[in-house]
């Protein structure tokens, strides 16, 4: 990435919320919402939500290490979802809904492990959670008209 900018891919429920959340965060640049970890060439939105392409709803974000850590995003990604219920978030249902950290770097899977991990042993959920951590597949950027959903419609700063 240009200018030390990395990369950083969540899947926490409908993406539409969780573009919402990291969109204004100090040091992110960039967001596109879109569907990672399947096994279909070029999903569209009604293809994912068939829940047979094996993908997750995404937020791939563009951000700068020098102002956001990558360890500060797994900690805004942590406290914006439920990460105990497996493929569900609220209303959501489906294996496009799960809880999904896709690293891009070696860096990032030993940091998502090790918060996994010491959020299990906090005591902080009560049930086994469930997120998992795979490495970064094809990104497939969604439609237009998902692109910034709830700030496009003045729904801006809701959190999950």
């Amino acid at each position: 990435m240009k200018n030390n900018l990395q990369l950083a891919t969540f899947g926490a429920g409908c993406f539409w919320g969780v573009e919402e959340t990291f969109r204004t965060l100090k040091g992110v640049k960039e967001t596109a919402v879109g569907y990672a970890g399947g096994n279909f060439p070029d999903p569209t939105y009604q293809d994912v939500c068939t829940g047979t392409t094996g993908h997750a709803e995404v937020l791939q974000i563009t951000y700068d290490p020098s102002e956001i850590s990558y360890d500060e995003l797994l900690n805004v990604f942590w406290s914006n979802h439920n990460p105990m219920t497996l493929n569900r978030q609220g209303p959501d249902v489906g294996t496009q809904y799960r809880s999904a950290i896709f690293f891009h770097t070696p860096e990032q899977e030993v940091a998502a492990q090790k918060s996994k991990e010491s959020l299990e042993k906090s005591g902080r959920y009560k049930s086994k959670i469930v997120t998992e951590i795979k490495p970064a597949s094809t990104f497939y950027r969604a439609e237009e008209y998902h692109q910034k959903y709830l700030h496009k419609r003045g729904l801006g700063s809701c959190h999950l």
